[in-house]
């Protein structure tokens, strides 16, 4: 009995690795955060093995069943849509529950998007701080002013209908003049990173219709006077 978190390619189907294509062939049962957007991915790997779906709205319900699976000597690889799955994708609790029963747990190396923008951002990667999403409604200004006070390089995931939004609440709390680098469409032949003041960013991105999931890079509180 076994799980297996296996990343996906976020963009380019070339970053698959063979190890997570073998393990995909080989387990008994996936878990697929959307199993229309990774049928698509397992068929071009030629990956026949049964999927179930696996997402935010149903692993409260079907989580016990799923550790009944395992217990019962299955093999089972957990999947999101791009990335490394429980990475502000589901499965945390699935590997917890693992963990809480004494089941082997193995995390395939992997693509996760926030790698590759912090490195391309320029901005110090030593010591960084992941937020994944922030807060959409309760919580977000105290988390918005907490972050003005963070000195380690801040890494945020932005929907692209919020970006605007985002931004002008960075201008708004963390300064105008706060070195950002925005990544968006990472891998995908379109792959853009834009760095600049909060400000400079905000006007370039003011009133455009952005595609694509987004990472935000932020410099820390007084990072660029070091």
């Amino acid at each position: 009995m076994k799980l297996f978190i296996v990343p996906t390619p976020i963009g380019n189907l070339q970053d698959m690795t063979f190890r997570a294509i073998n393990v995909l062939k080989s387990v008994d049962l996936i878990l697929a955060e959307d199993t229309r957007v990774s049928g698509k991915l397992l068929k071009h790997f030629e990956i026949n093995t049964r999927m179930q779906s696996y997402h935010m709205h149903n692993e409260h319900k079907i989580l016990k069943s799923l550790v009944d699976k395992l217990k019962s000597g299955l093999e089972i690889a957990l999947i999101s849509d791009a990335g490394t799955p429980a990475i502000s994708d589901p499965g945390f609790l699935l590997i917890r529950a693992c963990v809480d029963e004494g089941i082997a747990i193995e995390c395939l190396p992997g693509a996760t998007a926030f790698v590759p923008a912090l490195v391309n951002s320029g901005l110090p990667n030593d010591r960084f701080v992941f937020e994944g999403f922030l807060p959409i409604k309760k919580g977000r200004q105290t988390r918005l002013k907490l972050l003005a006070q963070e000195t380690r390089t801040i890494v945020i995931y932005v929907s692209p209908h919020k970006l605007n939004k985002t931004l002008e609440e960075i201008v708004m709390y963390l300064g105008p003049d706060r070195q950002i680098s925005v990544s968006r469409e990472l891998s995908k032949i379109y792959e853009e990173t834009l760095r600049g003041t909060a400000q400079s960013i905000l006007e370039h991105y003011n009133s455009k219709q952005v595609k694509g999931e987004i990472v935000l890079i932020i410099s820390g509180l007084n990072q660029d006077k070091n």
